[in-house]
């Protein structure tokens, strides 16, 4: 832990989420000032879910295959901030549609590799895993504040230098980024395509994917759904960022977590917890105390959800395959996953309302649940705290 480069991992995590901060709350208000319609906002904002669907899968097979990690995260951090930049010009449908899509493929590389380049330098300690994760969640504090306090007070296009700035950081931050050697593995580790007929690995990615899906109404239109029940930007803020000192909350007591339960019960407390908190959003709006109680199973559906799948994953895509693991993960939960509900959040939202695009958000999770209840146990790696094989 040592050579551990804490400061240089934690700053990219703390910009590459002040990003998603200043983003996804405020982006969609902005596409809403230049009279695009719900289905066009839906359409837009699932860019993002689109490009994580195949562009993770590239980029990790490049990675694996050349061993480029770092040249592949600083080449996106770039590419990403210039794909941006265009934004300040277009403002139709297509040329915002082509400027989404490049930033989105490109943005889409660098975690899931920045994810592999950490648990490298933790080298098996994925408990400590949540003290560098964190600072993005403080990150995305300190933009979704920021961004709202600003917008209360200028137009919405100031959103475009928020996010501008943060992605200065992203592509900054890569630069100072250290390679780590790969951790000791077994020689000998099954293809990927073996590692994913296992019915628990697939009961793990189909579980992720419905948590993604459940999220979509959540993550292009909950701004949207506050404003239009009289919340200021500066609330709306606020809401956001409850969610994540309860995601940070999380984080810091994830290592005694995990020592003590396994990832399979947390991953259940996190899928019901995801049922309760879409069905409060959706139908609980005219009440500030229920969307307080909503921001707070943030904690429980992001937070501990996400430093258990990732964990989970860890443990099933080991050596060479790590790469892929994690941008299967990522592609099949946040890319498809996230693409089917913020399309169908878009669809629905127009026509069946908020509250029961909300609704539909839980029964994407109630499937997870489901899944996570009936297959995920029959892995022991995942089933007992640690790793441990369970009796």
């Amino acid at each position: 832990m040592r050579s551990l480069p804490y400061w240089r991992l934690s700053g990219y995590y703390f910009f590459y989420f002040a990003f998603i901060g200043a983003f996804s709350p405020y982006f969609g208000l902005y596409l809403e000032s230049l009279s695009f319609s719900a289905w066009d906002i839906g359409l837009l904002m699932s860019q993002m879910q689109l490009m994580r669907l195949f562009g993770p899968n590239l980029w990790g097979w490049l990675s694996d295959r050349f061993g480029r990690r770092l040249a592949i995260i600083r080449l996106a951090g770039f590419i990403s901030l210039a794909g941006f930049s265009t934004f300040f010009w277009f403002d139709r449908l297509p040329g915002m549609l082509a400027a989404m899509a490049v930033l989105a493929f490109f943005w889409s590389a660098a975690l899931p590799l920045v994810e592999t380049l950490t648990f490298d330098h933790l080298r098996g300690s994925s408990g400590d895993y949540s003290r560098i994760r964190l600072w993005g969640s403080i990150g995305f504090i300190v933009a979704v504040l920021a961004t709202g306090f600003a917008l209360d007070r200028m137009t919405p296009s100031g959103v475009l230098w928020a996010c501008l700035v943060t992605l200065a950081g992203i592509a900054g931050l890569a630069l100072l980024l250290p390679e780590a050697g790969a951790a000791a593995h077994e020689r000998s580790v099954p293809p990927v395509a073996a590692i994913l007929r296992r019915r628990p690995v697939q009961a793990l990615m189909a579980a992720c994917f419905a948590m993604s899906a459940a999220h979509g109404a959540f993550y292009v239109f909950y701004s949207i759904h506050l404003t239009a029940h009289g919340y200021s930007k500066t609330a709306v803020g606020l809401l956001w960022s409850l969610g994540v000192v309860a995601e940070i909350a999380v984080f810091m007591g994830m290592a005694a977590l995990t020592r003590r339960f396994s990832l399979r019960l947390i991953l259940i407390a996190s899928f019901a917890a995801a049922v309760v908190r879409f069905l409060v959003i959706g139908w609980g709006a005219e009440s500030v105390a229920w969307m307080i109680f909503g921001q707070l199973l943030h904690g429980l559906t992001f937070g501990a959800y996400h430093a258990a799948a990732i964990a989970a994953v860890s443990r099933f895509f080991t050596g060479r395959a790590q790469g892929r693991g994690q941008a299967l993960y990522s592609s099949l939960s946040f890319g498809a996953g996230g693409l089917l509900g913020a399309l169908i959040s878009g669809w629905t939202w127009d026509s069946w309302g908020a509250a029961w695009s909300f609704t539909l958000g839980s029964a994407f999770a109630f499937a997870g649940l489901v899944l996570v209840c009936r297959w995920v146990r029959a892995d022991a790696a995942v089933d007992a705290p640690g790793g441990a094989k369970s009796a």
